[in-house]
């Protein structure tokens, strides 16, 4: 699949069948996140991954997130940003925008990990809505991670309907 046909394909899934994601499909996965670029090579991008029900019990329990498709997704992946690496970096200035710089460096790897997703014939949804500080403590997650969102990851159950997008003459502006 070429990249651009896997960014028209990528859509929101919401309802995943039974089907496990195997480990080699996980490394896959992450081995396209680790190669992302990101502000000044820092490489903050640290993931939690969760597949087993005592974990997706817990969360649901503590109602860590609204959307109960959540908790049935075969894979639940955690992406955080380490805000103390950019703590190395020698500027200063540089220093001061960690709370700038961390979402869009998680967010260009988590693309990338999508993208190779929809390549493997797998749906991911991101979720933004979430109890963070209870995650955290669920999941032993230190205080100095930004967790922006989660994915949900797993093969699409059912047909999918692709939204429409605005046209191209929209976005630009004049």
């Amino acid at each position: 699949m070429k990249v651009i046909e896997a960014i028209k394909k990528r859509q929101s899934i919401r309802s995943f069948s039974d089907k496990e994601i195997s480990k080699k499909i996980i490394r896959e996965l992450l081995e396209a996140a680790r190669l992302s670029p990101s502000s000044k090579n820092t490489q903050p991008w640290k993931f939690k991954i969760i597949q087993d029900q005592k974990t997706r019990k817990a969360l649901k329990d503590q109602e860590v997130f609204r959307q109960n498709f959540v908790y049935t997704a075969p894979l639940i992946l955690i992406c955080c940003a380490d805000l103390s690496v950019y703590k190395k970096k020698r500027s200063k200035y540089y220093r001061r925008k960690v709370k700038e710089w961390a979402p869009i460096d998680i967010t260009i790897a988590t693309h990338s990990l999508v993208l190779r997703a929809t390549e493997l014939g797998l749906g991911t949804c991101y979720i933004g809505l979430m109890q963070e500080k209870k995650l955290k403590k669920i999941l032993n997650i230190p205080k100095n991670y930004l967790i922006p969102y989660i994915l949900t990851i797993g093969y699409p159950r059912g047909k999918q309907i692709h939204q429409k997008r605005k046209p191209l003459k929209e976005m630009i502006l004049k």
